[in-house]
């Protein structure tokens, strides 16, 4: 397996951002999986407050994604969750969240923050990209056999234009969606195995997505 190197005088921490809607054995594969092969200290799990590109989709309410979040957290000292994104008024950016963080920690903390390959693909759409790529690197997460043919080439181009820091990391190929568990649990499908047990126990308890539309 490879191990990448980094700076032994900075620490470096990874952001998961995300709806966590709800938050599924994905996600954490996903988030171990870039803590172990980019040597991080820490992932820092932000579930999304009021996302620009979802304004056509409502959100469950963000204390239950927050409290799902946590849970599904718990197990892993590495993990941690953060409310920054929750607790803001309006839309909320990446590039807030990032600045945010680069001022909570300083220069001392190399910031990593992980995404899709499909969202790589595409960030050069995302809100102020360029000042985004200069305060921290990224991660596109990939599956084993994932053709990343089209992803390497981004990642070259973005490398070229804006000098950023940007990895590729193959995960265990989970292929889970929040999409695809809300609506199996509309169905009345089992989600055991693909969520942790306190999260399917607390979706039962406050009955969640059972009465709302698929595509939420």
């Amino acid at each position: 397996m490879e191990i990448y190197e980094f700076s032994k005088t900075r620490m470096r921490y990874a952001i998961m951002g995300g709806t966590f809607d709800p938050i599924h054995f994905g996600h954490l594969a996903a988030a171990e999986g870039v803590r172990e092969k980019l040597n991080c200290q820490k992932v820092i799990f932000i579930p999304s407050g009021n996302p620009p590109h979802k304004k056509n989709r409502i959100l469950t309410d963000s204390s239950h994604r927050y409290h799902m979040t946590e849970l599904a957290a718990a197990s892993n000292p590495d993990f941690e969750v953060s409310d920054i994104e929750i607790n803001r008024n309006g839309y909320t950016y990446t590039l807030d969240t990032i600045k945010h963080l680069r001022k909570l920690y300083g220069e001392a903390v190399e910031l990593l923050f992980i995404t899709g390959a499909d969202a790589l693909l595409e960030i050069e759409t995302w809100y102020k990209v360029e000042e985004l790529l200069k305060l921290c690197g990224f991660v596109a997460v990939t599956r084993p056999g994932y053709d990343k043919s089209k992803l390497e080439q981004k990642l070259h181009d973005l490398q070229s234009k804006y000098n950023s820091e940007l990895h590729i990391v193959d995960v265990p190929g989970l292929n889970i969606s929040s999409t695809e568990l809300r609506y199996r649990i509309q169905q009345d499908i089992s989600i055991r195995y693909l969520v942790p047990e306190e999260i399917r126990a607390y979706i039962n308890s406050h009955c969640l997505y059972r009465g709302d539309e698929i595509d939420r």
